[in-house]
C-alpha cells in the first residue's frame, strides 16, 4: 500500500505524522529507551562513586534493621529443625572438625573477613577493563542481588549458628582470637548480627565464579572460578556463621539479578558483545535543491526566440508584445 498523503492549504501535498506521534507516543521515547537499554562505555569516576554510595548505603541499610533478637533465634531454631528433617544438619559436626586444625580454621576466618570484598572488587575490576561491552550489565546482576537481599534481611531476621541457644556450635574467631567477622569480637556492635539469611557471600562469591568460568580465556582461571563458591560455601559452614539454607537463599537473590538483566538487556551479560558498539556519527541531511519559481528561468518558445535576436531592421527586438508591435510598425513606416 502507498503512503498517506494529505493536501495542505497552499495546495501542497504532505505525508501525515507517524502512527506513534499522533497517539501520543512520539518515537523519541523509544529511541531514548533503546540507549538506556544498550550497553555503553563505563566511565571510571561514576563507577568507583557509584560503588562507593551503593556499598555505603547496603551497610547503612543491613545495619539499620532493627536486631529482633527473639525472632531471630526463634527462625534460626526453626531453620535447624527443617535441616534436620532433610537430614541436612551437619554444621556442627563440621564446625568442630575444622576448628580442630588451628592453621586451618584461622585462614578460614581471614577468608571470610576479606576475600568476600577483594575478590568482588577484583572481577568489578577486570570487568571494567577487559569486558566494558558486558560490565554495566553484570554489575547490574551484583546490585539487584544485593537490593532483593536487604528485603530478606528486614522481614527475615536470623541468627546465624554460632549464636544458637542450646547447639554445640563454635563462634571461631571468639575463641581463636582472630580479626574475621564484623559480627564477631569487638567489631559485632558494628553489623547486624542477625542477617544471617540470605547470604551474600554465597550470592556475590558465586557471581564472581560465574564471571570468571564464562569470560575468562585460560583453563585454569575458568576452573578456580568455579571452585571459589564451593570454597566460600565450606568457609561460612566451618566458621558457624551460616546455614546451608542461607546458601540457597542467596543463590536465589542471584537468579533474581541475573532475570532483572536478562530483563533490561534482552541477553544474558555474557552473550552481549565484549567491546562497547561505536556508535555511527549521524550524517547531515543533504540540502533540498531550490524549486524555479514559474516563469523565472524558463526556456523562451522557438517562435520567440527568432523575434527576440533582431527585428527586420536589424534592431535589438523589444522585451514586450506591444514594443514588438511598435517595433513592426516603425520599421513599416520607414519603407514606404
Amino acid at each position: 500500500m502507498g503512503e498517506a498523503h494529505v493536501r495542505t492549504p497552499e495546495g501542497r501535498s504532505a505525508t501525515p505524522p507517524p502512527i506513534e506521534e499522533r497517539e501520543g507516543r512520539p518515537a523519541e521515547d523509544r529511541t531514548l529507551l533503546r540507549r538506556l537499554r544498550s550497553p555503553r562505555r563505563p566511565r571510571l569516576w561514576f563507577e568507583i562513586l557509584l560503588i562507593a554510595v551503593s556499598y555505603w548505603t547496603y551497610s547503612l541499610i543491613r545495619n539499620a534493621v532493627p536486631e529482633q533478637k527473639a525472632k531471630a533465634l526463634d527462625n534460626a531454631d526453626w531453620i535447624w529443625q527443617v535441616e534436620r528433617t532433610l537430614h541436612i544438619a551437619v554444621e556442627d559436626t563440621i564446625n568442630r572438625a575444622v576448628d580442630s586444625v588451628t592453621w586451618l580454621i584461622v585462614g578460614m576466618n581471614y577468608y571470610y573477613a576479606t576475600l568476600h570484598f577483594i575478590m568482588t572488587i577484583g572481577v568489578l575490576v577486570w570487568l571494567y577493563r577487559r569486558h566494558p561491552g558486558r560490565y554495566a550489565a553484570t554489575r547490574l546482576v551484583l546490585f539487584v542481588t544485593t537490593a532483593f537481599a536487604l528485603v530478606g534481611y528486614y522481614f527475615y531476621p536470623l541468627a546465624p549458628p554460632r549464636l544458637m541457644n542450646g547447639v554445640p556450635f563454635i563462634d571461631t574467631v571468639v575463641v581463636h582470637h582472630t580479626w574475621g567477622s564484623m559480627a564477631s569480637g569487638n567489631l559485632a556492635d558494628m553489623s547486624n548480627q542477625y542477617a544471617a539469611m540470605p547470604s551474600m557471600h554465597i550470592g556475590w562469591s558465586t557471581w564472581c565464579g560465574i564471571t570468571i568460568a564464562m569470560l575468562a580465556r585460560p583453563l585454569w582461571a575458568r576452573i578456580l572460578g568455579a571452585l571459589y563458591p564451593v570454597a566460600t560455601l565450606a568457609v561460612i559452614v566451618s566458621t558457624a556463621n551460616h546455614f546451608w539454607l542461607d546458601a540457597i537463599g542467596g543463590l536465589i537473590c542471584l537468579a533474581v539479578g541475573f532475570a532483572v538483566a536478562y530483563a533490561w538487556y534482552g541477553a544474558f551479560p555474557y552473550r552481549l558483545s565484549r567491546q562497547v558498539a561505536s556508535r555511527p556519527v549521524a550524517k547531515a541531511a543533504p540540502r533540498p535543491k531550490p524549486r524555479p519559481t514559474p516563469g523565472a528561468g524558463a526556456e523562451p518558445a522557438p517562435g520567440a526566440a527568432a523575434v527576440g535576436a533582431r527585428g527586420k531592421s536589424g534592431e535589438p527586438a523589444a522585451g514586450t508584445a506591444a514594443e514588438r508591435a511598435a517595433a513592426r510598425a516603425a520599421a513599416r513606416a520607414e519603407s514606404r
